[in-house]
């Protein structure tokens, strides 16, 4: 290794340490493995390596046996190189097994974190893809509210029933959102037992595919109701599974990145919507046909190109196919090495992460949800991020936009083309949360960017006070609800999925990412069905009021009852996840909010906060010393994350 790039590589691991602006603590371990982290109740808010304080003869033979029962046997070496590194991951320079070409491969996780393997890349770009489906409807549906209700007698203005009307429109939007809520999240739990992720997202993609063609060639307002009610249960699926199958493959320090792909495709599809609203707008009777039904094509690569992906290598552990994730593990990761340590850790973490769970089935593992602290926890949480993205009113623009523009008095094509630019944005602005997502963190983003939704939201809808036939008028309306978008896009657009597929345990993931996206996706079927009437009753500015106060309530929320997770392994997060919400409350209340307004109230630079999680690290100079006793470092963490 050369000097520059150890001096590099020392710098970045120095300015990571240097960030916590804390100073290690030092104690010693007595022989072999100490007590676990209780992972129900982690009231030290400790976080551990499972592998740190084996001997080293101990971990090596524990490997060689671990080899022989999962039928790897041809890779003992291998596995027992990748285990001593995942003893001790900052130390590797001094594990004297390996090749120069594998150093250099760990070097380049801290120096080059964004070069990985092709496979990874197409992995997440092909399954996120399906994503795009989510959104492309929604703006079809969007632009197609002009024209289908009068084509099947449910017209806006119907002189006889106006309010019925408004709701038939509402609860034949909401059809796809009902659907998911009910019935596809909770099938994708079994469907990911029986058929893996890939299967799960093909059988997905099909509906996807194939209901929105229907939708285009129904004939009633029934008929569509039940195509969308069907695209809805590929919607539930597709949602529950890619941020997972995504999230299982990814490395931790560019999960969040990966991950966050999903809502990239979905502010994407939501684009490419409004730009078909706007290509087929002069096609007569058939322009809501064309509109609703061109979401097929993100459809089809997902249906063709899936099985060319690897099976998340998770989901082969948890069916006890070792050999099988050690061969998709090799697909992406860069090298076998990295396979090895990964597939050696996930395995450890997994042994510690079933001394609580055991053995279930799938009511159970639901009821789970809510009976086992450390899973009851991710629970909140993930619920939390995924109302608060209905609550942040996101998707009444989504869904009405150019119904919103056309009571803002544009005509039904300037509605299109200002719907339009709210897609750009939408897609442009959720490009920054790659870098951010990983280095900001989740919960930093979201206590960010909610303070801002509120008031662009609160100013958008005061513009409805300057005078109709001032130009000002729609301009400023139009100003504000792409600030509004701006916002969003970084913060609440990506944080919810990649959140919800990161937080459960593997044995509780599925049926978990279920329950996050059916909060998700019922709230959103009750905001498409209460809009139309929570217009006509409140007016467009008091509809906006409305959701800048749910704003504030959502910021609230996300403060007291959401934990950071970045560049955490998945496995990591169990001990994350053990610190009581109660603990988790009193640290917002009694320690980062004072520090908050001491610092940027008062700006009293000297402001210091105290810090809640504890990482274990084991000490370099304790991996030559293994056989008798282990040093660990323990270097406390106020929730920013960094290795």
């Amino acid at each position: 290794m050369s000097e520059i790039a150890r001096s590099v590589l020392t710098d970045v691991w120095a300015k990571d340490v240097a960030a916590r602006d804390l100073l290690p603590i030092r104690f010693q371990t007595e022989r072999g493995r100490r007590q676990s982290v209780n992972l129900n109740n982690n009231v030290t808010a400790r976080i551990e390596n499972p592998l740190a304080d084996i001997p080293r003869h101990t971990l090596l033979h524990n490997v060689e046996e671990f080899a022989r029962d999962v039928n790897l046997s041809e890779h003992i070496a291998l596995l027992q190189r990748g285990a001593l590194v995942a003893q001790n991951p900052a130390g590797f320079e001094h594990v004297s097994e390996l090749e120069e070409a594998e150093r250099e491969a760990l070097r380049n996780e801290v120096l080059h974190k964004w070069r990985q393997p092709k496979a990874l890349y197409a992995t997440v770009i092909l399954c996120s893809i399906g994503a795009a489906v989510q959104g492309w409807d929604q703006t079809g549906s969007n632009g197609a509210n002009l024209s289908w209700p009068d084509a099947f007698g449910v017209p806006d203005e119907s002189p006889t029933d106006p309010a019925i009307n408004a709701w038939i429109v509402g609860i034949v939007n909401s059809a796809p959102y009902i659907a998911s809520a009910l019935i596809g999240c909770w099938l994708s739990d079994p469907a990911n037992y029986y058929l893996g992720r890939r299967g799960t997202i093909f059988i997905s993609a099909v509906f996807c595919l194939l209901s929105v063609i229907g939708s285009a060639c129904s004939q009633s307002w029934p008929q569509l109701f039940v195509t969308r009610l069907l695209l809805g249960i590929g919607m539930g699926c597709k949602a529950s599974t890619v941020p997972i199958y995504s999230a299982e493959n990814a490395p931790a320090s560019i999960r969040g990145a990966l991950v966050m792909s999903w809502q990239m495709w979905t502010a994407f599809g939501i684009f490419l919507g409004f730009s078909a609203n706007l290509a087929v707008y002069n096609t007569g009777a058939l322009s809501w046909r064309l509109q609703l039904g061109s979401a097929f094509i993100p459809a089809v690569p997902l249906v063709f190109g899936v099985y060319f992906c690897p099976e998340s290598p998770r989901w082969y552990i948890k069916k006890g196919r070792y050999a099988d994730a050690f061969k998709s593990l090799c697909r992406l990761r860069n090298t076998p090495l990295q396979a090895a340590r990964d597939l050696y850790y996930i395995h450890a973490q997994l042994i510690e992460e079933s001394e609580i769970i055991g053995q279930s089935n799938y009511v159970t593992r639901f009821i789970e949800l809510f009976t086992i602290p450390r899973v009851r926890r991710a629970t909140l949480a993930s619920w939390t991020v995924m109302i608060a993205q209905q609550m942040c009113g996101i998707n009444i623009v989504a869904f009405y936009s150019s119904t919103i523009f056309v009571l803002s008095g544009a005509d039904a094509f300037h509605a299109l083309l200002a719907s339009w630019g709210f897609g750009a944005v939408n897609f442009l602005f959720a490009w920054p949360a790659i870098w951010t997502i990983d280095t900001f963190g989740r919960r930093n983003l979201l206590l960010f960017t909610f303070p801002q939704m509120a008031w662009t939201l609160l100013a958008a809808g005061f513009c409805y006070y300057i005078p109709s036939e001032s130009t000002a008028h729609l301009g400023m309306i139009a100003f504000f609800v792409f600030l509004f978008a701006a916002f969003y896009s970084p913060g609440e657009g990506p944080v919810p999925f990649t959140y919800s597929a990161e937080v459960f345990p593997l044995s509780h993931r599925e049926v978990g990412m279920g329950w996050a996206v059916a909060t998700c996706l019922f709230y959103a079927a009750v905001l498409s069905i209460t809009f139309p009437a929570l217009l006509k009753a409140f007016g467009v500015t008091g509809a906006f009021g409305f959701y800048a106060g749910l704003n504030v309530v959502a910021l609230v929320m996300i403060f007291l009852f959401v934990p950071e997770t970045k560049q955490r392994t998945l496995e990591e997060l169990d001990y994350v996840f053990a610190v009581p919400t109660r603990t988790h409350v009193h640290y917002q209340i009694t320690k980062t909010l004072p520090y908050w307004f001491k610092r940027y109230v008062c700006f009293q630079k000297s402001a210091t906060l105290e810090p809640l999680y504890r990482f274990d690290i084991v000490d370099d100079k304790a991996s030559s010393s293994r056989n008798s006793e282990t040093e660990k470092t323990v270097l406390p963490d106020t929730g920013v994350m960094t290795k």
